[in-house]
Order: C-alpha cells, then structure tokens, then sequence
C-alpha cells in the first residue's frame, strides 16, 4: 500500500506551478535521519509505479534527495523536464554533492534548496539552485528580505514556505517572493461587504435544490439551464467514460431522467460545486472531489446519523470558491446541523471524520493513524479509500 501526499507551490497569481510529495510507508510511520534514505528510494519508487501524471497533474513535481540518492542518481529515473530535485537542510555541499548536482543541473532536472537561510551551510550549491525555500516561521523579516537581495533574480527563484494565511501570502508577495508554500490558499481572502456573485448564489441554489427532502426535478432543471457552464460540465461528466453509458446523454432532462433521484442529486452537487470553483486554482476543485469521495467512501464505515459525508467534503472548500465566509456560505445551502458545526470547526460527531480527511490530505500521518483509531477504522483500508479517491476525483475532473 502506498501512502502519500502533496502540497501545492503556488505563483504570484495563485495558480499552482507545482506539487511537493510527501511520502511514508504506513500511517504510523515517522521518517528519522537514520532511515531518510529508505524514505528517498521509497518515493522514488512510489514515483515510478504510480506516475508523476497522476500525483502533480502535468506539473513540476519537488522530490526529495538525501546525499546517497543523489550521488547514485536514482532520481533520474524521473523525467528531467518535470522534476525539481529539493535538497534538505542536513545535505552537507561536499565535492560529491557538489558533482551530482552539477550534472543534475546540466540534465535539466530543476534544483531547489530546502528551508534556506543566512550563512547556509549549502551555500556552493547556490550557484546551481533554481529555487531557494525560506521559511517563514524561522526567517525575520529582515532576514528574508536580505535573502531576496542577496540571492534573489531572474535566473533563481525565491519560494516563501510555511505561508498560513493570505496576509502574509500577500506580505511575501510584495517582498518580492516567486512561490509560494503553504495553507494560505485554502481559506479566502476576507474582503469587507464582499457579496457572493450572481452565478455563485445559482450554485448555491442548486446545492439546496439537490438538498431538499422532495427533489423538484423540473425545478432543478431550470437552474441547471440557465447556467450554460454549469449544463456543459454536466453533460461532459455524463458523457465520460466514468459512467460508461451506451448512448450519448444530450439534454439537461435526460440526464435527470438516466440517473434517478440518487445520483441526480450526488452530481448535481458535484458540478456545482466545481463550477463554484472554476475561477479558482486547479488545487481547489481536485481537492474538494478528493474530499468528497474519500468521505463518501467512508460512509458506510462511520456513524454519521443522516448527514452526507460525500456533500460534507464537497462544500468543505465552498468558502474558498467563493470568497465568503464559510458561515455565509452555508446560509444558502440546506446541510444537516452536524455537517454545518463540521464544517465551521465546531463540536460534531463528524468532526473526527472531517479531521480524519485533512490529516491524509496533508499527511499528518501519525494523526491519521490516532483518528482512523477512534473511529475504528484499518490504516489500510483508509490507504485504499484516499487512493480510490485521487484517481476518481483526476478521472472527473479530466472527462477520462
């Protein structure tokens, strides 16, 4: 079973340049320096098996090396012209080091320094490195203005890591950092009087439709009619190989029609969920059906009284779509009273399930494991699900 995670490296405009993988080999698994390059050779070989197309979605994948894979040039077994090869701080700029790197550097492959700082041991490295990581929690404000000075230009990139909030996104942003690391783009910016959009507020109309004990179909497919994005991405997902239909589906009401009270109302909210997020980096959207489906997944394993578990993942980024408030948000959609205490981080019987959910998606593995244990639940088994999960969710978002 493998087990990992990625988090996204935003630009200036917050579109994602690239993923930084994160690998364990169980749940419970902690990596320490004795066993780092088992870590190394285990992602590589992840890597490999899993494909870089599907865990970074065609972008650049930051890979970690330690000193004994980069000498023996394991990561070129990855394609050079997507792979960012990120040197941690414990890698001393021996000659060895020094060489690799060079002709890492003269293959294409990208090189970028973790977690870089004044007087950096790693210094002879610099003049090979695309990119420098500065950390955000550890680096002074003077500090990290003087790394950008010193080090920062056209030829090599500044990344902010550890950005948590979009103040100090926009901080990092004006200092005159290129990338950015972090949770900041998980939760919107907070604009004062700032008004959900028209084609927001239909979203969300639709969202409550499909929530309603009695489904009003004819209702229902107004709404979707008078939103042209919104009826093409249904009729793209039901003409997707996800559903395998023998013949093609070419109106909103025979959509409804095909599908039933049940699935119309699950892919409903999937599309007007996606929709919401359209305008949004491509990070948001995936992760939301991650979300969805690794707690849909979870349904029948979990107690959860009446709420939705696929619809408690779906709108867990809603707030981030739309630029509003999560409290707003969810005063335009029906949910039960657990998932709305969830979602806006209060006491729920579904919290342990929500956390459950971030903890894989960041990989918090140790925390995973102790939650997957409260609600009893095999490490396992949650591998699988959030791996079915990731490829269901890059298959709808693709029309595969």
């Amino acid at each position: 079973m493998r087990y990992v995670a990625r988090q996204p490296i935003l630009d200036r405009d917050e579109k994602v340049f690239g993923y930084e993988l994160l690998f364990r080999d169980g749940l419970e698994n902690t990596i320490s320096a004795a066993d780092a390059d088992t870590a190394s050779r285990s992602m590589l070989d992840s890597s490999l098996l899993i494909g870089l197309d599907v865990l970074c979605d065609g972008r650049r994948a930051f890979v970690h090396c330690t000193r004994d894979t980069l000498i023996k040039r394991l990561v070129t077994l990855l394609p050079a012209a997507s792979t960012v090869v990120e040197i941690a701080a414990g890698v001393a700029a021996d000659p060895d080091v020094i060489a690799a790197c060079r002709r890492l550097h003269e293959d294409g492959y990208g090189i970028a320094l973790g977690a870089f700082g004044e007087d950096d041991p790693r210094e002879p490295l610099v003049e090979l490195a695309d990119i420098l990581k500065v950390e955000l929690k550890v680096s002074t404000t003077a500090q990290s203005v003087a790394l950008l000075k010193r080090y920062g230009s056209d030829r090599c990139r500044m990344l902010a890591e550890k950005v948590e909030t979009h103040e100090q996104f926009a901080e990092a942003r004006n200092r005159g950092f290129t990338y950015f690391q972090g949770n900041f783009f998980r939760k919107p910016e907070m604009v004062a009087a700032r008004d959900i959009p028209a084609n927001g507020l239909n979203y969300l109309r639709m969202l409550k439709a499909v929530s309603r004990p009695d489904l009003d179909v004819a209702g229902l497919e107004n709404l979707i009619k008078t939103d042209a994005s919104t009826c093409y991405r249904l009729l793209r997902y039901l003409n997707s190989a996800a559903f395998g239909f023998k013949n093609e589906i070419h109106s909103v009401r025979h959509a409804l029609a095909i599908l039933g009270e049940r699935e119309v109302r699950r892919w409903v909210r999937l599309v007007a969920a996606v929709s919401a997020g359209q305008e949004k980096p491509s990070d948001l959207v995936l992760s939301a059906l991650v979300r969805a489906r690794f707690c849909e997944l979870l349904t029948p394993k979990v107690p959860h009284g009446e709420s939705d578990l696929f619809l408690m993942g779906l709108l867990s980024m809603i707030d981030a779509m739309l630029d509003v408030p999560m409290a707003e948000a969810l005063e335009k959609v029906s949910v039960s009273p657990e998932t709305r205490s969830a979602l806006l981080g209060e006491v729920s019987v579904l919290r342990p399930v929500y956390q459950l959910m971030l903890a894989h998606e960041s990989g918090e593995w140790e925390a995973a494991a102790q939650l997957g244990k409260s609600l009893h639940l095999n490490s396992e088994e949650l591998a699988g699900f959030y791996w079915q999960a990731q490829e269901w969710a890059r298959a709808v978002s693709t029309g595969e």
